[in-house]
């Protein structure tokens, strides 16, 4: 088994990260961004290989976890599994060898991931926020995050992720796994902690927006059937994002102030999905209430996509902290 983990200007979580692998992998490859803060340095004294990328070369981390594949492959020829992991994020101890085990028995499955919790979710509402958000059924998914087991040779035989995606890669990755006849399944078990260090709403926003892009991307390359991929987000965007509020001023024209009735969907749809929750009354109504405002910055993250995509406009990362 080989570890990739990637990172830049993490500090003292990439620190922690490393020293959470302890000997349960064969091999742990730290890919450095371009980190200012002395990451790299520390990875060495760790006795951590490490890769830093070219930086004359646009940088994702899609592209990271491909060169930090690619070397642990030559350091590891005989590697069957490969842990992804980020630099802010713990392993949680006996993660890998019970996701090892799962897979040595479950050969239909090229990917193992479990619960990715937040290390600090009472220290802001967006922490609180990435908590719940990571909070996702277990068993059979279409999609891992940034952090999974996966087997080297699937991985391999789909040529990794695509380096060019500025977010969505792991989701996008795991479309065409699936469309090899692999499976990806979430077990139960505790798997990371995660610090976002997200105590701004400006960060939230900024996060959000990265995830609108991230939906506007992945229909634009798998939302033909039957995958329909992230369709249902993208439209979902537009709508809430921007169909009611140009309805809303269509109305205002035609009927005056009454026209402004219209917003009340929104305080009726976070009562709706606020009822729906089953956690807390708090989590339940802070979830709703930004799950609807989320709607305006991925609905700037699609228009942010298109002018990417057919302007003029240069690609470049969405990133929050």
């Amino acid at each position: 088994m080989g570890v990739v983990v990637i990172g830049r200007n993490e500090g003292l979580r990439l620190e922690r990260c490393l020293a959470s692998l302890g000997g349960a992998a064969q091999k742990v490859i730290y890919v450095d961004s371009g980190s200012t803060d002395g990451s790299v340095q520390m990875a060495r004294r760790l006795g951590v290989e490490v890769v830093e990328l070219d930086m004359s070369i646009p940088f994702t981390a899609a592209r990271a976890r491909n060169e930090g594949f690619a070397c642990v492959q030559r350091l590891l020829p005989a590697m069957r599994y490969v842990q992804f992991v980020d630099g802010d994020c713990e392993m949680v101890g006996g993660w890998l060898p019970r996701a090892q085990a799962f897979l040595d028995a479950q050969p239909e499955v090229a990917v193992a991931c479990g619960r990715r919790r937040e290390r600090f979710p009472q220290r802001s509402i967006y922490n609180l926020l990435c908590d719940l958000e990571w909070d996702t059924p277990i068993g059979e998914a279409k999609a891992c995050g940034g952090d999974a087991l996966i087997r080297a040779d699937a991985f391999a035989a789909v040529s990794g992720f695509r380096a060019d995606l500025i977010a969505g890669e792991e989701p996008e990755l795991c479309v065409r796994l699936r469309a090899n006849g692999w499976k990806v399944w979430r077990l139960a078990d505790e798997m990371t902690l995660h610090d976002a260090a997200m105590t701004r709403f400006g960060q939230w926003w900024r996060r959000t927006l990265r995830g609108g892009y991230a939906f506007a991307e992945g229909t634009f390359l798998h939302g033909a059937a039957p995958e329909q991929h992230w369709q249902r987000e993208s439209r979902r965007a537009w709508l809430w994002g921007l169909g009611v509020p140009l309805a809303t001023m269509i109305a205002s024209l035609m009927l005056g102030w009454f026209g402004l009735l219209l917003l009340l969907v929104y305080p009726l749809q976070v009562v709706r999905l606020a009822r729906r929750g089953d956690r807390s009354a708090r989590e339940n109504w802070l979830q709703a209430f930004f799950l609807v405002l989320s709607k305006f910055p991925e609905m700037l993250g699609q228009v942010k996509f298109l002018l990417h995509r057919f302007g003029a406009g240069k690609t470049t990362l969405i990133e929050y902290k």
